[in-house]
């Protein structure tokens, strides 16, 4: 489930979502190193800054889920996702994917509005990964035959190790990593929900 045998063509035919997602994150990122587009100048416009937002600059709700604080950065979140999504949008469709893994990222950037400074400044897509996390918690504890045990206790181990990691290293939005969790969690709750309706 978790272990990727395709080819990159056929990774992208299958998994189309993902595959645009990290494309976006790579282009940005790319972005942010030309000349004609000075790194400052860019991630000034599209990262999460809590005052511009209060001030009415609403995308920065959205754009910082696609954003990355350097190459790094962006490599290991889309090395997650590549590990993780793969099997989520294969079970849910491209439409209810894109739902999960948006809606998880701006909870997360939503709480970081409400529960940081003013001055807190934030780019990076582990809110909505976390949000991953979270729809994969819910498939565990309401729809168990979905997965197996082992990729079950899988998902439980790097969840917990995921989350102890987000308290020990520095520069972690420890906010946007609980709070997209819970909504990812949410979000598969009332799918099961309205299905069993």
């Amino acid at each position: 489930m978790f272990t990727r045998t395709e080819s990159f063509r056929e990774f992208i035919r299958f998994y189309p979502v993902i595959s645009t997602i990290i494309a976006i994150h790579f282009l940005l990122y790319i972005f942010t190193t030309l000349p004609i587009f000075p790194n400052f100048w860019f991630k000034a416009t599209f990262s999460g800054v809590n005052l511009y937002i209060r001030e009415g600059e609403y995308w920065r709700l959205v754009t910082p889920i696609f954003m990355h604080g350097g190459f790094t950065h962006a490599l290991f979140n889309s090395f997650s996702l590549v590990l993780f999504g793969p099997a989520l949008e294969r079970l849910l469709g491209k439409g209810k994917f894109v739902l999960v893994y948006l809606v998880s990222g701006i909870l997360a950037n939503v709480a970081t509005l409400m529960l940081e400074p003013l001055t807190y400044v934030h780019v990076g897509s582990s809110g909505a990964i976390f949000g991953l996390f979270g729809y994969y918690i819910s498939i565990i504890l309401f729809r168990k035959h979905m997965l197996s045990q082992q990729n079950s206790q899988i998902i439980l181990i790097i969840c917990a190790l995921s989350l102890i990691m987000t308290f020990l290293q520095p520069n972690i939005n420890i906010t946007a990593h609980i709070f997209g969790l819970a909504g990812g969690f949410l979000l598969g709750a009332i799918f099961y929900t309205k299905k069993r309706g």
